[in-house]
């Protein structure tokens, strides 16, 4: 899609390197202080390498954290592991071989010092993890380490932060010596933060590949391959008029969410409580369903949390190039199953896509922008008195629980991102549900809420 790039950043880069269980996720979570990255003791638990920005003594710079290597067969992913460590290596100005200071070196460590060696143009600084106490300190000292022909491991404790801030001052000189200095903090542009929400295995990953033009993130079959949230920022330009317009878009591919029931060990718990973080950060949800199977209670239980969060939705029907008939009359007949089957997100335009092809993917940008405008319309004042004097007019008040006719009092919008408005009604009174979604049917009729929930509040006023 020519109209769509990644975000180019001329910010140095680090990438943290080395076999699973070394530590390297608990350093970049370290580096750029914020629990980003899933810790635990299982190996592999990082797949997909994560980036974040370090910012020390007012400097910012990029780090990578690439998932664990063993250099063994038969181990699930090595291969895509092993493709994202050389991505990772390639992008990067400088490169931490993180080891375990307690471990000591193992025959994967030699393996991976032969291949960084041949990266002579690069500065590569070989970190001793895990160096709690002088007694650790001193097994660092070792001929074993110096055989890697990497220098003097540098000791550090990722978990104590022992170091660390030692360590920050050697890579910024090391950085700067290299002319490929650290940047002044990046000035925050307004973007659109875009999580793409599924069960396991609808093609989350595949379609955020897509969307942002490279393959960024793993995919596989097999299920919950994407353990912890992933973003990528990207600009896509259209035209607003005769104007040529940016829009900054941060895209978050995320782990499958499942019943919990279903949820089998930590690090699946964790992946789960990560993407529904990113959920709740999120501007806009893409909302994706596998369209080679029918709706699951997965999915329902997923449309239930989308909507209790007044999240703008786009609905992805996914894999939609395995699908026997694709006419219009059967793309007609799914969308009004869907809406059958999540009534509360009837205001959610459906793209049929396929994230292994790439079909239609491109038409889901237009209609982001479109959605992002809707989520910050903003009513007048005057226009929403007008509104509401014309929807009572056409349709009395219909009477809740009490015994006494609800009269309206006003209504004001009190939020944009998403639509709040507050109803106000005389004390004593109640208003039946059926009338509120009669007002919310009638904004939305008047005004362009594309993709976006309204919610309306009740207030009861003494007058």
């Amino acid at each position: 899609m020519k109209d769509v790039k990644k975000q180019q950043s001329n910010i140095p880069t680090i990438a943290l390197v080395g076999r699973v269980n070394v530590g390297k996720s608990t350093l970049f979570n370290t580096l750029i202080e914020k629990q980003r990255a899933i810790v635990s003791p299982i190996p592999g638990t990082t797949r997909t390498s994560n980036e974040g920005l370090i910012i020390w003594r007012g400097k910012t710079i990029r780090v990578i954290d690439t998932g664990g290597l063993t250099f063994e067969d038969g181990v699930p992913l090595e291969e895509d592991i092993l493709k994202q460590s050389k991505k990772a290596m390639k992008e990067a100005d400088m490169i931490l071989f993180v080891t375990d200071a307690k471990v000591g070196v193992l025959p994967q460590e030699k393996m991976l010092a032969k291949k960084l060696r041949r990266i002579i143009i690069k500065p590569v600084l070989l970190i001793a993890n895990k160096v709690d106490n002088s007694r650790t300190e001193k097994q660092i000292t070792e001929p074993e380490w110096y055989k890697l022909g990497l220098g003097e491991p540098f000791p550090i404790s990722a978990t104590s932060g022992r170091n660390v801030g030692d360590l920050l001052d050697i890579i910024y000189e090391k950085l700067e010596h290299i002319e490929i200095a650290p940047q002044n903090i990046p000035e925050e542009k307004e973007r659109i933060i875009i999580s793409l929400i599924g069960k396991p295995n609808a093609g989350k990953s595949s379609l955020f590949n897509k969307l942002i033009g490279e393959d960024r993130v793993i995919v596989s079959d097999m299920a919950h391959t994407t353990r912890e949230p992933y973003d990528t920022e990207v600009v896509y330009t259209h035209k607003v008029g005769d104007e040529e317009k940016k829009e900054h878009i941060t895209f978050v591919d995320t782990a499958g969410i499942r019943r919990k029931a279903k949820v089998k060990g930590t690090l699946e718990r964790a992946g789960i409580g990560k993407s529904i973080h990113s959920l709740e950060d999120s501007d806009i949800i893409l909302f994706v369903l596998d369209g080679s199977e029918p709706i699951s209670s997965q999915d329902m239980q997923l449309g239930g949390l989308i909507e209790r969060r007044s999240k703008s939705v786009i609905i992805l029907i996914n894999k939609w190039d395995l699908s026997e008939e694709r006419s219009d009359t059967k793309r007609n007949a799914v969308k009004k199953m869907v809406y059958n089957h999540f009534p509360h997100l009837n205001f959610a335009e459906i793209l049929f896509v396929s994230g292994k092809t790439g079909q239609d993917v491109h038409k889901i940008f237009p209609n982001i922008v479109k959605v992002w405008q809707a989520r910050h319309t903003k009513i007048p004042v005057k226009a929403l008195e007008y509104f509401l004097k014309n929807a009572t007019k056409k349709h009395r008040p219909s009477r809740g629980k009490g015994t006494r006719h609800p009269k309206l009092l006003g209504m004001r919008q009190v939020n944009t991102a998403p639509p709040i408005f507050e109803l106000f009604i005389k004390y004593r009174t109640s208003l039946h549900r059926s009338y509120v979604n009669y007002l919310e049917n009638k904004l939305r009729e008047q005004y362009d809420f594309f993709g976006t929930p309204i919610v309306i509040q009740l207030t009861k006023k003494k007058i």
